[in-house]
């Protein structure tokens, strides 16, 4: 069954005028994708084509002393390229899978199919289009075209997917980046913000710029959709925005450097970004960790070390880690006598609701109880007995060895330590009274 063939994009352009057509040969008279040229003869001779695309440039132009629209396909090994006339020879365009950067240009003759893959959308809906104009009639001699001529080696090279920029002389400042890259290191440039050509750069996986000057992340970073590595160590981030935590992120991002930067706190967002597998935070000004961590499921790596951080959040309890590095921070020592109450008698109908809905409902949102609530049970707080609390509360500090939650423990101090505080919440005072006679019997530590 052949596939759909849609002209959606193509409408745009028909009643172009001369000058948008002009404009758009300047903007796309080339395009960089793999080329695979099927004979469609061949099978009536019992032969078969190859079935394997080749990198190559597709360009449009004239040929001397002619005056006719040709597209020409230069590759490595055919550098001065096979060029195909255009005007009234194309029987056929299949772009079903035009989004997915692929498409089809039927030629009447030859009789071949150009079969073109790995392209930037964009570009190729664009090349696509003028190919349509100049098979439509389009005159040559009216148009802005320049000859067609042989492509210099590097134009035809494979897709480059790794780029590593460590000094400033060998910065990018007139050219763009490799559309195809997937790792990008740009690297002691002094960079003060992230340039925005590099948010264009959709297969990028690994992005790493590190040991620059960037204070702010634009929210755009979140849109690069495969970007599973993200490296900022040794720059001067004072924040970690909301906005990237509730991006795409979610889904792709498994290792986070934010070691060396100026950050005090985090977001309670950050914790959506759960497929985190490696997160660092060392050096840092921070004085809390996320009160949701233990939502960091896939977590195994964490280190905070050299932060001022005085205590864990209660949640710390839930990781499951292999390694975990809190060295240097001013942990306070655990009283569980000294306390801080935040309840009131008889409880808010609204903390008794919020209550009822945590400890009961698997799941909520938006779409069962009002936004601003949600927002509310997000900050919920597991009690000894195992229900939660939300705003009403008695909370204290107490002992636990970081053994619990991590294979693999660096000291908390020069002393041999592995155990840090972390706040226990209780939701009635009769939880408290329960904790409080055990910590005084010697069975809490």
């Amino acid at each position: 069954m052949e596939p759909v063939i849609s002209f959606h994009f193509f409408s745009k352009f028909y009643h172009s005028s001369l000058y948008e057509f002009q404009y758009l040969f300047f903007a796309e008279m080339k395009l960089h994708c793999d080329v695979e040229v099927v004979n469609r003869m061949l099978p009536t001779f019992g032969m078969k084509n190859r079935g394997k695309g080749a990198r190559a440039v597709l360009s449009l132009g004239v040929v001397k002393p002619r005056s006719s629209i040709y597209m020409m396909i230069c590759t490595a090994k055919d550098r001065a390229g096979s060029k195909y006339k255009l005007r009234d020879n194309i029987e056929r365009f299949f772009t079903s899978f035009v989004e997915e950067g692929k498409a089809t240009v039927r030629l009447k003759e030859p009789a071949v199919d150009i079969c073109l893959s790995k392209a930037h959308v964009n570009s190729l809906k664009s090349f696509l289009s003028l190919v349509r104009l100049a098979d439509r009639g389009s005159d040559a001699s009216s148009l802005p075209l320049s000859t067609l001529t042989a492509v210099k080696a590097k134009d035809v090279e494979k897709p480059k997917k790794k780029l590593t920029i460590v000094s400033k002389k060998d910065y990018p400042l007139t050219s763009n980046f490799p559309y195809s890259l997937e790792h990008l290191q740009v690297s002691y440039c002094k960079l003060s913000r992230v340039d925005m050509r590099m948010l264009s750069l959709k297969a990028l996986r690994k992005l790493d710029l590190s040991n620059n000057h960037i204070k702010k992340l634009p929210a755009t970073i979140g849109d690069l959709s495969c970007l599973a590595e993200l490296v900022l160590h040794n720059n001067h981030l004072e924040s970690f925005s909301e906005a990237l935590c509730l991006s795409s992120l979610q889904q792709t991002l498994q290792h986070l450097d934010l070691s060396q930067n100026r950050l005090q706190r985090l977001p309670s967002q950050f914790c959506q970004l759960r497929e985190l597998i490696n997160l660092k935070l060392d050096e840092n000004k921070l004085v809390w960790l996320p009160l949701s961590v233990g939502r960091l499921s896939k977590l195994r790596f964490l280190s905070a070390a050299h932060n001022h951080l005085a205590v864990l959040p209660s949640d710390f309890r839930k990781l499951s880690l292999e390694n975990l590095d809190l060295f240097g921070n001013p942990f306070t020592q655990p009283n569980p006598l000294d306390h801080s109450v935040h309840l009131t008698f008889p409880l808010p109908l609204q903390e008794i609701a919020a209550r009822t809905v945590v400890n009961l409902r698997k799941s909520y949102g938006p779409h069962l109880i009002p936004a601003h609530l949600c927002c509310d049970l997000e900050m919920a707080k597991r009690c000894n007995c195992g229900y939660f609390c939300i705003n009403f509360y008695i909370k204290t500090t107490v002992r636990m060895n970081l053994h619990q939650v991590s294979h693999t423990v660096v000291l908390v101090d020069d002393m041999g330590g592995t155990h840090a505080p972390v706040q226990q919440y209780f939701c009635s005072l009769s939880c408290y009274s329960v904790f409080l006679d055990k910590s005084l019997q010697g069975g809490v530590r």
